[in-house]
């Protein structure tokens, strides 16, 4: 291994060490209470070290989310390869979003401080439309399946696709919330699958009711117009 190579990649391994710990802290501590000396001790570099590599904890913070959250979109762009309905998309995107938290718990609680604290992380302007871009574009995923699902005849074509994106993006991370740091152990995952499941199926079949439930309608205004 030749010098230069060498020098790369000590200089990866002392920038995944910053972010494995800050990510670490974020999680204990919350963003609010965790400082750049912080990072530097729980990585055991410097907080010279520290700058080097990132220019503050925003910094810091900010490519956790982006990274990851672009990970995810990357695992879910296999959704569309096969021909699947709506319903079925819905249910396997929920899986890859619960799996993908389920391993990386940290990141989780690290985005929702984020939905719930922004005005307390002094983001600048373009950093904050950023993450939220990026986390648009995971919402879109939802967007487009119930999109799909309408061209297909599955989903009636006069529902509001953003609000059932939302609803659907609400739920998931308020379940997901709700049993993921509770409970035992042993039983949380299979908790939050089933609780996901069974809602996502009320959900989409509340859907499918409602489209059959417009037939109906049209077909007793055209009799009654006979």
């Amino acid at each position: 291994m030749g010098l230069e190579e060498r020098r790369k990649r000590e200089k990866e391994q002392r920038r995944s060490a910053i972010l494995n710990a800050a990510r670490k802290l974020f999680f204990e501590k919350g963003f609010k209470y965790v400082t750049v000396d912080n990072i530097a001790k729980k990585s055991e570099l410097s907080k010279g070290s520290i700058y080097l590599h990132f220019k503050s904890k925003e910094e810091i913070y900010t490519h956790i989310l982006f990274s990851d959250i672009e990970k995810f979109n990357k695992k879910s762009a296999h959704l569309f390869q096969d021909n699947k309905s709506a319903a079925e998309l819905i249910l396997e995107f929920a899986c890859i979003y619960f799996d993908f938290f389920l391993n990386d718990r940290e990141l989780f609680r690290i985005m929702m401080t984020f939905m719930l604290h922004t005005e307390d992380m002094n983001l600048a302007e373009s950093v904050n439309e950023h993450i939220i871009e990026v986390t648009n574009n995971t919402i879109k995923i939802i967007e487009t399946i119930l999109q799909h699902g309408i061209e297909q005849g599955e989903f009636p074509p006069d529902i509001n696709v953003r609000q059932c994106r939302n609803a659907i993006w609400g739920f998931l991370n308020g379940i997901i919330s709700l049993h993921l740091f509770t409970g035992k152990e042993a039983s949380r995952e299979e908790r939050i699958r089933s609780t996901i499941k069974g809602s996502l199926s009320i959900f989409i079949k509340g859907l499918k009711s409602f489209r059959r439930s417009d037939e109906m309608i049209s077909q007793n205004n055209n009799f009654q117009t006979i």
